[in-house]
């Protein structure tokens, strides 16, 4: 009896890799410019002298003012902006990839037209609703439908063997597409820990200069106030990044995941399809 053959690759594996380097040219501009940013919002708009007792930056915040008091953080505040910032156009990023993926129309409305066209036997049909609808899934899915159709008119295997060989042709298809929704998740989980041991560290750095100030013979209740200000500003900053991160980082596992099961669960239908009508052969 034959082998299976080797499942024809899809013919996207060029795209993917263009995609993926241009998402890492993304990533590698996007840290470093927001850390620009965040630097020319803290020393310039935070810490213009408008926002401080007589007009210096170096001195007491003017009452009530925000921006006054979260330059009076410190050094470490910049940089945990930036990663709020980065947070920010991540999540924008990946929101518009996994949307792209999603495709044209609801993922779940897509899956149960995929299963009405299998169970009335309507491959062309099936496959057509895969071009109108575009994204990741429809081309795991087209590229299943693809080899259903070249395995109907294969002679030499048996059922077994032509239902194995349409698994491995999603699974290779899932393989090529899956990992462009997973990229830059890893920055996102990077800056769960990285924010809040940022402002951590923040936190640490006024409360030394705090106690400096206490042990100090002058006792200087500005300079003291200043120091304990500093450090709750990197601690309300460094927990806010990392709650946030937690957030984001969790919708799109979620979201990626539902894209993963609708695959499983079309690949599935598909091959169990595939098996039902030649079971006799």
């Amino acid at each position: 009896m034959a082998n299976a053959p080797t499942p024809t690759k899809p013919t996207t594996p060029k795209p993917k890799k263009e995609s993926s380097g241009g998402s890492g040219l993304f990533a590698t501009l996007t840290v470093p410019i927001c850390i620009v940013v965040s630097l020319f919002i803290f020393y310039f708009i935070f810490g213009d002298a408008s926002h401080f007792q007589g007009g210096d930056n170096k001195g007491t915040p003017a009452n009530g003012d925000v921006f006054g008091i979260i330059y009076g953080g410190g050094k470490l505040v910049p940089l945990v902006m930036s990663y709020v910032l980065m947070l920010i156009v991540f999540s924008i990023e990946r929101f518009i990839v996994i949307g792209k993926a999603s495709g044209t129309t609801s993922v779940d409305a897509f899956v149960k037209r995929i299963q009405v066209f299998l169970n009335s036997g309507n491959i062309d049909a099936a496959s057509a609703e895969c071009d109108k609808q575009k994204g990741s899934v429809a081309n795991v899915i087209k590229a299943g439908l693809k080899k259903y159709k070249e395995m109907e008119t294969e002679t030499h295997l048996d059922v077994d063997q032509k239902t194995l060989a349409i698994q491995k042709d999603i699974e290779e298809a899932t393989a090529l597409e899956m990992p462009m929704l997973e990229q830059n998740l890893t920055i996102i989980a990077t800056l769960v820990a990285i924010g809040t041991l940022t402002g951590l560290l923040g936190t640490v750095i006024g409360m030394i200069k705090a106690f400096s100030e206490l042990a100090g013979a002058s006792q200087n209740s500005s300079a003291l106030s200043a120091a304990i200000s500093e450090a709750l500003v990197n601690t309300a900053f460094g927990i806010s990044t990392s709650a946030l991160s937690i957030i984001m980082y969790n919708v799109f596992t979620s979201k990626i995941d539902g894209l993963t099961y609708a695959i499983d669960e079309t690949g599935f239908s598909i091959v169990q399809t595939f098996a039902a009508s030649h079971k006799n052969q």
